[in-house]
């Protein structure tokens, strides 16, 4: 029987409701006589505090109050691909049909569409024995993503008494399990979980794989792993939307959960209307045919987008028990931070640092930690992975503030991004002098095996070669150019290439928008062959004037947009032509 209490105190999203001692922590209620959905967040003997995930304007006191006996939870089932919800997995698409542009309070639609007819195949027969997280059947949800039917976790052991491929409502029942001691219980194409809870997996596993991004500053420099947390801090107009449309629509992941928590709503239109026309490379098709949408703005309700993230990243574990690999890109943890802060303080907590709660390190760590490459449960031990990406958006780009200070303190990878770079029009604007990724080492001996022998060398090279610039630069502002060496000077001129040539990628361009790694590996050893071939030059008496005007240094400019069936031809013919020229630099009887 439902708990039914009344209000006692409305503070913004914050209502304090009396008469709920039976009621439970989390647990979702209804509130006022529109029953404006909201949640239970703390507990003071029969007094409960309820943060409202609609505008509560109008709300009074001695208005009903009614738990629902269970906590925010997600539907999980075919029909989410393609779909926009709001924080709470409210389809916005539906809400608009029913409400029109401006979303009525109460108003309220089923995640999953009842009405939709799914064809299911049948993947075991009966009398097959399975358990919690078995593969039963499947349902082509989308043009290029194949739906898996679980048993759903937490499920008794038993074998299949009865199970028929057809077309189904996700309400109906596909297959009946009967259990070891007899009993029965049925099996549908949709199942629920709360958000706020992590989905079980058997094993995680180490990060010895890349997600492999096609951009070079990443892949190179600071890769992420399949399975791993990223951060991406930046000041406004650094770029960072440019770099997650670029991750989402690039990264080798079967599934893209793309969460706007908290950003401005011209921001997000422009997500809505993107990725429905962005032909997906990897397929062909629309990049919806693969993505799930979470849109929460600024504008709307302030405690919808506290949970906004934790609907995203359950979805996203839900395609990862599927074995899928699943990328979650959160835009941005500072708002959603900034919500958490606002909660705080209605409930009148001991503010931490900057006015956030003191908890707010173990909530961020609480989110990173449900990325990993696991194990799935089911009996045939399939491998899924969930990568967790998240763009920071410090105050005036100071990432000394504690959202970001918190998430550093958790991720593996930080992208930092520069504003000054995006002035000069340099994307992707990751910073290469204060980035860093702790994934390269663990991730040595796969670029190693796949790509190249001496890919690490190289990319470490790169790094060094950019520092060294920063230094020398120090020094030319000091004392000017020529005072420099013509081995300096040509550490300059190679930087600059890296930086240009190599770093700065065209999100535009059809052929350096994405940049597979063996010839990311080959535009760099084509730079240092101009470098080693160089100082081979200068050694022989060329000038470092007329090195740094060789026609062929053009060449290596527009390598990186050369078509990648055509780069190791051309490739070739640039080294032929570095040869000539510089040979032609170097003094008779050198």
């Amino acid at each position: 029987m439902s708990t039914q209490g009344t209000v006692y105190k409305v503070s913004g999203p914050l209502v304090i409701a009396e008469g709920m001692r039976t009621a439970n922590m989390f647990d979702v209620v209804h509130v006022g006589p529109k029953g404006l959905i909201g949640e239970i967040i703390e507990m003071h003997g029969d007094r409960a505090s309820v943060q409202v995930y609609e505008e509560t304007a109008g709300i009074g006191r001695g208005d009903a109050v009614v738990s629902t006996d269970s906590p925010l939870s997600v539907e999980l089932g075919p029909g989410l691909i393609g779909n926009i919800y709001d924080g709470i997995q409210r389809p916005l698409e539906k809400l608009r049909e029913m409400a029109g542009s401006n979303l009525t309070k109460g108003i309220s639609a089923s995640a999953l569409d009842r009405d939709r007819v799914w064809h299911f195949d049948a993947t075991v027969s009966v009398g097959a024995p399975v358990s919690a997280g078995d593969i039963i059947g499947t349902v082509q949800e989308s043009e290029v993503m194949l739906h898996r039917i679980l048993i759903p976790p937490k499920s008794p052991k038993g074998k299949i008494r009865s199970i028929t491929s057809g077309d189904f409502k996700v309400e109906d029942t596909v297959a009946l399990v009967e259990t070891d001691d007899g009993s029965v219980y049925p099996v549908r194409m949709m199942q629920k979980w709360p958000v706020r809870i992590a989905r079980p997996y058997t094993e995680k596993l180490p990060p010895n794989e890349p997600m492999v991004t096609g951009q070079r500053n990443i892949d190179s420099l600071f890769p992420i792993s399949s399975g791993g947390t990223a951060c991406v801090p930046g000041p406004f107009g650094s770029g960072k939307t440019v770099v997650q449309h670029q991750l989402a629509k690039w990264s080798d992941v079967d599934l893209v959960v793309y969460i706007g928590c908290g950003e401005r709503g011209n921001e997000m239109t422009d997500v809505l209307r993107e990725f429905p026309e962005i032909k997906d490379p990897r397929t062909g098709k629309t990049l919806m045919e693969r993505t799930v949408l979470i849109a929460n703005t600024s504008d709307m309700p302030v405690a919808a987008r506290e949970a906004s993230i934790y609907t995203g990243i359950t979805i996203a574990e839900y395609y990862r028990d599927m074995g899928y690999s699943v990328a979650v890109i959160a835009d941005s943890t500072s708002r959603w931070a900034e919500a958490l802060r606002e909660m705080s303080g209605r409930l009148e907590e001991m503010p931490g640092e900057e006015g956030y709660p003191a908890y707010l390190t173990s909530r961020l760590a609480q989110f990173y930690e449900r990325a990993g490459k696991v194990i799935c449960i089911g009996s045939d031990r399939r491998t899924g992975s969930l990568s967790a990406i998240g763009a920071v958006s410090p105050p005036g780009g100071d990432i000394s503030e504690p959202v970001s200070q918190a998430t550093l303190r958790i991720v593996k990878v930080f992208w930092g991004l520069d504003s000054a770079l995006a002035y000069r029009r340099h994307f992707p604007a990751i910073n290469w002098l204060n980035s860093y990724s702790l994934y390269r080492d663990r991730l040595a001996g796969w670029f190693s095996q796949n790509v190249a022998r001496d890919w690490m060398d190289q990319t470490q090279r790169c790094l060094k070669t950019l520092q060294a610039e920063s230094a020398l630069n120090e020094i030319v502002q000091l004392v000017g150019m020529d005072a420099l060496s013509p081995s300096d000077r040509m550490t300059l001129e190679i930087s600059r290439s890296l930086r240009e040539d190599f770093l700065q990628q065209d999100a535009l361009g059809d052929n350096d928008s994405y940049t597979p790694l063996d010839k990311q590996h080959d535009l760099l050893a084509l730079i240092f062959s101009f470098e080693d071939k160089g100082r081979a030059a200068i050694a022989r008496g060329a000038d470092i004037e007329a090195i740094s005007e060789l026609p062929v240094r053009e060449e290596i400019g527009r390598a990186k947009a050369v078509p990648y069936e055509e780069y190791r031809k051309v490739y070739a013919e640039i080294g032929a032509e570095l040869d000539k020229e510089l040979e032609a630099l170097v003094p008779a009887g050198n």
